[in-house]
């Protein structure tokens, strides 16, 4: 480690000398907690236990479970010995889970119980697992991971620097599969400074951390927390009655915000009479009606942004009320510049791609050096999203370029590749086009278009059944559209921007 660098060790042994004693970690489903002392000497046990088991800097620590505390030591002891964490979105099917995992080829995996049937039956596909635990001591029939915290610490610290990767997130699949996006020590620590300058938190903030640890939003509203020593409190999974409760009994200043989480969680408060008047901030998506609920019931300040896994969440963010509707304006160390096709900045006030470069920007796409070099062209990151700014620099999201048309049902992303891949894969299906469309809950929901094989029948149930049993749940479209023919080109493909014209209604 040179004398210039910092990593989320670094932080970590930081603030087990300025907030020692301080609470740092509540689990909400059995009320354990750390403070950051503590924290600091269990991810340092933990890390001896994993060096102990031969992983060091570089190897990939599979992670499939809901949120808990073991989750984020896994975190943390992976930064003190170089590591790089390889979370797994739980929400997705067998062969999706085997897909991300044996892309990353981790050496461990760590899983819930109830994922654990679905690890041994895709065991096949997932050579390079030389050792799976349990992400919960005494949960499951893998080794327990309490063993491997029976040491004194005394681990070996790896030569890790800032610009070293720290956790690999796998994105949407542009073309049908994702790609793992390589995320450094420095994107984590840049995301955490930029969140704290905009919230202005301080160790009197708690965080309520409600989504996922394996989604860039879960991972850094809880690093970010825990650089300024505010209390991070825990749920497992999201449940909106329990989230009141949490934030009445916890004070809870912040949270994450995708559809329908805040409106979830005001309909909570109404019901049960439980106050959130603690919290001041929420930072995401939302809907105008419930942003302006959520400020008058509590003062608070929603935040909108523009950001993506690539670029650690953010590239751009400001408070929603200071120009509604947009997804605010640059953020300190990122520079944002909208290009057209032939990558030349567009004026003011035109569409253009939204190009990034910072240090939020991450390392490379895993495994995939073509699709790096390509979304790097010409000394930017090109997030294939399209937008423009006003006079007063603030950036209006205005959609997707083809190559990257996606689909976002409350804040996960799909891309229709893949869906109509699934689709695709039906007998009776002769062609297909899956698209967005317009979700009172979800804000956006998922369309599929189908023309059938002569003579075919099948119902929408049954086919959204079908794609439900070959990829996430979340994935499968809500609608489905029959038709007795796709408008096609001239060279003979399907007109996609014709089928969304003609069927474009939910």
């Amino acid at each position: 480690m040179a004398l210039h660098d910092f990593t989320f060790y670094d932080l970590i042994s930081r603030n087990a000398v300025t907030f020692a004693d301080k609470t740092a970690w509540v689990e909400a489903d059995d009320r354990r907690s750390l403070t950051f002392f503590e924290y600091k000497h269990h991810i340092e046990r933990l890390a001896k236990g994993l060096q102990e088991l031969g992983i060091s800097k570089g190897d990939r620590i599979g992670i499939l479970g809901k949120n808990s505390l073991e989750y984020f030591l896994l975190y943390g002891s992976a930064a003190a010995i170089g590591a790089i964490c390889l979370p797994i979105n739980w929400r997705l099917s067998g062969p999706e889970v085997a897909f991300n995992l044996n892309d990353g080829a981790p050496k461990i995996i760590f899983a819930d119980d109830e994922y654990q049937d679905l690890i041994e039956k895709e065991n096949h596909s997932l050579p390079s697992v030389q050792n799976r635990y349990n992400l919960k001591n005494n949960l499951g029939r893998f080794s327990s991971f309490e063993s491997l915290m029976v040491n004194k610490g005394d681990f070996n610290p790896a030569d890790v620097s800032t610009h070293d990767g720290f956790v690999i997130i796998h994105t949407a699949a542009v073309t049908g599969k994702p790609r793992g996006a390589l995320l450094s020590h420095g994107n984590v620590l840049s995301a955490n400074i930029h969140l704290n300058h905009a919230f202005g938190l301080s160790q009197d903030d708690v965080h309520l951390n409600l989504l996922p640890l394996f989604h860039v939003g879960g991972l850094f509203m809880a690093t970010n927390s825990f650089h300024v020593g505010a209390v991070n409190v825990n749920m497992s999974k999201f449940d909106p009655e329990k989230a009141v409760s949490l934030i009445q009994e916890n004070g809870v200043t912040l949270f994450f915000d995708f559809p329908p989480i805040l409106s979830s969680i005001i309909d909570a408060s109404e019901r049960t009479g439980k106050s959130i008047r603690s919290v001041r901030a929420v930072l995401g998506l939302g809907v105008p009606d419930t942003i302006k609920k959520y400020q008058n019931m509590t003062g608070g300040t929603f935040f909108s942004m523009y950001g993506q896994t690539e670029t650690s969440c953010l590239a751009t963010l400001s408070p929603y009320n200071h120009r509604p509707g947009s997804a605010g304006r640059m953020i300190l160390l990122s520079d944002v510049r909208l290009v057209d096709e032939d990558d030349r900045p567009v004026r003011t006030g035109e569409v253009g791609e939204i190009t990034i470069k910072g240090p939020m920007v991450f390392l490379r796409y895993w495994n995939l050096p073509e699709d790096t070099d390509y979304a790097f062209r010409n000394g930017w990151h090109h997030t294939g999203d399209l937008g423009r700014f006003d006079k007063d620099g603030f950036l209006w999201y205005a959609g997707r370029k083809a190559e990257k048309e996606l689909i976002k049902p409350g804040g996960e992303i799909v891309y229709p590749a893949e869906v109509e891949k699934a689709i695709l894969q039906h007998p009776f299906v002769e062609k297909t086009v899956v698209f967005g469309v317009p979700d009172p809950k979800w804000k956006e929901g998922i369309k599929a278009v189908c023309q059938l094989k002569e003579g075919k029948q099948i119902s929408s149930r049954e086919l959204i059944a079908f794609v439900g049993e070959r990829i996430a749940s979340f994935k499968k479209p809500q609608h489905v559209q029959f038709v007795s023919e796709m408008p096609l080109k001239g060279d003979g493909s399907i007109d996609r921007g014709k089928v969304k014209a003609l069927y474009g209604k939910p």
